[in-house]
């Protein structure tokens, strides 16, 4: 296979495989939390930890990756993340009730969260930097592509009537993964002489996770006032704030928030966590627009992902070549006013809207999310130190997670209130739903267009770290 492509494409392929696995296995569960609710006779509170637990356990395992790969080299840490992976899939599969069900998860989320940051973080270990954007742009692929056709391929195994292949069907990817991963992944230098932040660790672990757990947990808007809500959010603002404290007093920080000196860094964390939040979001309201509004089956509001996912993965690939001749400034910059534009295009949806139009429109956002979002992170890990990727991987892989669940709970709750509104001055809960999905994308437009200006400074900070590093050759 070597002969065919050169060794550092196949570790692209070799992390591209374990990162689709991951991905596409949890995008496929959520449409299967109705027919769980009925396989285990449980409500829907209880089910939706199916999805919650798998979020909560790769956050707080996610700060850990950076320490990890140092102390034991990044190539047998990815490894063993891919087969804890595959051991709580076939663990999933075997499940006799929820709540062993839920346990399997939260072995998959560990290995999620183990793998996730290190994949980048493989890759720029064996590409120059000239080179990294066009192979992050072809990895990311796996990242927009698993998430769209996801709910497609959960919907079709259901209806098959058989939920076991829901985590079955990652096995043969995954081990494929495992075996070109194996053959073909870098050994890195292990660093010696490196202590482990348990501080740190006990914070940041209380502060994610009972964030990502109050999250979990809220669905409506009095959801977000309950007394353990509350508790769980202050808590973990306090411990969050307690971490900061001690990595700043650190020697040896287990996250070295000192990468946030580094302009362009910040500035493509930024940008992130904005595509991160209309993704989410649309992966949220797209359904809803497509079978409570248009009275569609969920086949057809796969349907309606794919060509954003198509066109996400080709201009990923081309916004990579880009980045790495000319730069973030202009990809950065235009893929964010496409994603503006035809964001808030999807908020001037009526109910004679045809079907091919939200096509077109999902197919265009999917320009600007490719052009956005892969080359920005790329040109943000391209401006720190290479001593940093790990850590600054992982640093980017927490605050997604957070503000991916934080979309989709401001936008499940601006949906539910709005449409409750709107429904005293329409005729049907269909308008109500209609009018409240306008205004999510509008919301989410919006956050889009606020991003702009993010994607010219980030190629300025950019070019000023490239010209640093060539005064310091």
């Amino acid at each position: 296979m070597s002969k065919l492509l050169p060794e550092k494409w196949l570790v692209v392929i070799a992390v591209l495989l374990g990162t689709f696995t991951i991905i596409l296995n949890n995008s496929m569960l959520n449409p299967a939390i109705p027919y769980l609710m009925d396989v285990f006779d449980a409500d829907a509170v209880s089910t939706g930890w199916v999805i919650t637990v798998f979020m909560v356990t790769m956050g707080i395992t996610v700060p850990l990756t950076g320490y990890l790969g140092d102390k034991y080299g990044k190539k047998k840490l990815y490894l063993a993340g891919l087969v804890i992976f595959m051991i709580g899939s076939i663990l999933g599969s075997f499940s006799w009730d929820l709540s062993s069900l839920i346990f399997f998860r939260g072995i998959q989320g560990i290995a999620g969260g183990i793998m996730m940051p290190l994949s980048m973080a493989l890759i720029f270990e064996v590409f120059p930097r000239n080179e990294r954007g066009l192979a992050t742009g072809i990895w990311g692929i796996a990242a927009m592509m698993a998430p769209t056709i996801g709910p497609t391929v959960g919907g079709l195994i259901i209806e098959a009537g058989s939920w076991q292949w829901l985590f079955l069907f990652n096995v043969p990817i995954g081990i494929l993964g495992i075996i070109i991963g194996a053959m073909y992944l870098k050994n890195t230098n292990k660093v010696s002489g490196i202590s482990f932040d348990k501080w740190g660790f006990l914070t940041v672990t209380i502060g994610v996770g009972a964030i990502l757990y109050g999250l979990g947990r809220v669905s409506a808007l009095e959801h977000l006032v309950q007394p353990l809500n509350l508790v769980l959010f202050t808590l973990g603002m306090i411990s969050l704030l307690l971490f900061v404290k001690i990595e700043n007093r650190h020697d040896q920080p287990l996250l070295d928030l000192s990468i946030f000196e580094n302009k362009a860094f910040t500035y493509s964390v930024w940008i992130g966590i904005s595509t991160s939040l209309g993704l989410f979001g649309a992966i949220f309201l797209i359904p809803l627009l497509i079978q409570h509004v248009y009275g569609l089956g969920p086949v057809i509001t796969g349907l309606v992902f794919l060509p954003s996912a198509l066109f996400t993965g080709i201009f990923m690939t081309i916004g990579g070549r880009l980045l790495d001749r000319h730069g973030p400034l202009f990809v950065v910059t235009s893929g964010l006013v496409i994603m503006a534009v035809f964001t808030l295009a999807l908020g001037f949806t009526t109910m004679e809207t045809s079907l091919i139009t939200i096509f077109v429109l999902m197919a265009l956002r999917g320009i600007g999310q490719g052009f956005s979002t892969m080359p920005a992170t790329t040109a943000g890990m391209n401006s720190i130190p290479d001593r940093f990727i790990s850590r600054g991987s992982a640093m980017n892989n927490v605050l997604r997670q957070m503000s991916s669940a934080l979309g989709i709970v401001f936008i499940s709750i601006y949906y539910e209130v709005r449409r409750v509104q709107v429904f005293a001055t329409v005729d049907t809960m269909q308008e109500a739903s209609l009018q409240a999905i306008r205004e999510g994308f509008f919301l989410l437009g919006m956050i889009a267009l606020l991003t702009i200006p993010l994607g010219w400074m980030l190629g300025k900070a950019s070019k000023n770290e490239e010209s640093k590093k060539t005064m310091t050759a």
